[in-house]
């Protein structure tokens, strides 16, 4: 194998951290409160702070390695499920989320004012529901989903985002 085929130690480091990354993304999923139709789980926290501490590409990469681990099987969506019909159900919007999420969050690394840091990873949050919306309110209409899959997650939502700017303005000093 010439040196030009083989991958890089950066390349290997990048896909290591993104495969560290979808697997903290799977455990956070597992720390679940059950409402329905969609779970109270930490994976939004995770995807803010995935994104906000390794950047986009990070972000977006550890993320869609989790998306396709739980499409080929591996339980490591809410409640350790698994498999296309996930991908399809209620939920399915809010997972597809994770990816515009992310990245937004990644932005915010970049940025040195406080304010802007917050606002991005408000807008990021924000970014993640909105196909999650989307998606539910098929299932269920869209009075419903909003409340069910928003309005009933608002407080843990400011709660986790304060705590991702936190963790970031902490992982900046």
């Amino acid at each position: 194998m010439s040196l030009a085929l083989a991958p890089s130690r950066s390349a290997a480091r990048f896909w290591g951290f993104a495969l560290l990354g979808s697997a903290v993304l799977a455990a956070s999923a597992q720390i679940s409160l059950p409402f329905w139709p969609v779970p109270a789980t930490l994976q939004s926290l995770a995807v803010l702070l995935l994104g906000a501490l390794g950047g986009g590409r990070l972000g977006l990469a550890a993320v869609g390695l989790y998306l396709l681990e739980g499409a080929l099987g591996l339980p490591v969506f809410a409640g350790a499920t698994a498999g296309p019909a996930v991908l399809t159900g209620p939920t399915a919007g809010y997972l597809l989320g994770f990816l515009p999420a992310a990245w937004i969050a990644g932005l915010a690394v970049r940025d040195s004012f406080p304010w802007r840091q917050a606002a991005l990873l408000t807008l990021a949050h924000l970014a993640l529901f909105l196909p999650g919306l989307l998606w539910l309110s098929g299932f269920v209409g869209l009075e419903r989903a909003w409340m069910a899959g928003f309005l009933l997650f608002l407080p843990g939502t400011l709660v986790k985002t304060a705590l991702a700017w936190a963790v970031l303005r902490a992982a900046r000093r």
